[in-house]
């Protein structure tokens, strides 16, 4: 880099790592937190990202050698020289650092991430967030905690197996703070990839990362806006409760002589039908869902809310258990 130019620095690396002899190659997970002090005039860029986000940390490594162009890998001199623009060598021309970190903590402008192999008092240039595939294989996106995304792929394997959705209908998701996971529209619940996830901002519905939310996204931002105990939805297509619904109605639950069938039938209410997809039933979902844990939508499926998606699944698959029932009774 030219001695005119200088990068931006954001911030500084509070570590106990104090010389470069102590710092190992990449980050291991032997290696304690460190702190990321961020300028406080930065703060603000930094206001959305949140505890468990996983996030890429440039680093302006200050102690390298500009001058150097080729280097042995790792420093194993038993290694043929390679040029240092195919290695990860901190001399370079342009010393720039690139670090996968998760943020464990946050104090103000503060972020204590792991593992980040620098000395203490490095310079942090920038902050992106960790799209790549590798990590959205397992957090779907550095926006949200990385096993939320590994539930979700779960409940569509486990509802599809029990035959609480078929094809591409039905939609889950798990709230993180003010964001949610939603799965996307068209995609198979029983085969969710990670890219048939997507990040949605809870109080505006903004898209953040990932897939094209479902076009149900309405029904679960009003329900998580309504009820704050829901953290996760499910929306399914029992075939049973559905057949029910139509012959009888879901009241019908109510009349078996089973304890169960009493205990869960005061758990669920009815919405009128309304558009798919449409804000009034979002907004009618989201009243329901206030007072009922388990909501059936006319001619359009039954949403289950609970604190956790095994959960939601749980009730969803009880309710089709008894609609089973009182149909086998009929």
């Amino acid at each position: 880099m030219p001695a005119t130019l200088h990068p931006t620095i954001i911030g500084t690396v509070r570590s106990p790592l104090r010389t470069r002899e102590e710092c190992p190659k990449s980050g291991v997970v032997s290696l304690p937190p460190v702190w990321i002090d961020l300028h406080q005039k930065f703060e603000p860029a930094a206001t959305d990202i949140q505890i468990g986000d996983a996030i890429l940390v440039f680093t302006w490594l200050h102690q390298g050698d500009q001058n150097t162009l080729r280097c042995y890998p790792k420093g194993n001199r038993n290694l043929p020289q390679r040029g240092v623009f195919s290695t990860r060598s901190p001399d370079r021309p342009t010393p720039i650092g690139l670090h996968r970190v998760t943020v464990l903590d946050r104090k103000g402008p503060s972020l204590l991430v792991h593992p980040l192999e620098v000395i203490d008092d490095t310079p942090v240039v920038d902050i992106k967030p960790d799209n790549t595939p590798q990590n959205m294989a397992n957090s779907f996106s550095a926006l949200v905690h990385p096993d939320l995304g590994q539930a979700i792929l779960a409940a569509g394997r486990d509802g599809w197996s029990r035959g609480l959705f078929a094809g591409f209908n039905g939609n889950i998701s798990a709230r993180h703070g003010s964001r949610i996971l939603i799965t996307a529209t068209g995609s198979a619940k029983g085969h969710l990839r990670p890219q048939d996830i997507a990040v949605v901002e809870l109080h505006t519905g903004q898209a953040l990362s990932g897939g094209t939310a479902s076009s149900e996204l309405a029904v679960h931002l009003e329900v998580y806006q309504n009820q704050p105990a829901a953290q996760a939805i499910v929306h399914t297509h029992p075939p049973r409760l559905s057949a029910l619904a139509i012959q009888r109605g879901v009241t019908a639950l109510a009349e078996l002589p089973l304890f169960e069938g009493q205990v869960f039938a005061q758990k669920l209410t009815l919405v009128p039908a309304l558009p798919p997809g449409s804000s009034a039933l979002g907004q009618a979902v989201g009243v329901a869902a206030q007072t009922y844990p388990a909501v059936y939508m006319e001619q359009h499926g039954l949403i289950c809310w609970g604190e956790t998606l095994i959960q939601a699944l749980a009730l969803s698959e009880e309710l089709e258990s008894l609609a089973n029932i009182a149909l086998n009774l009929k």
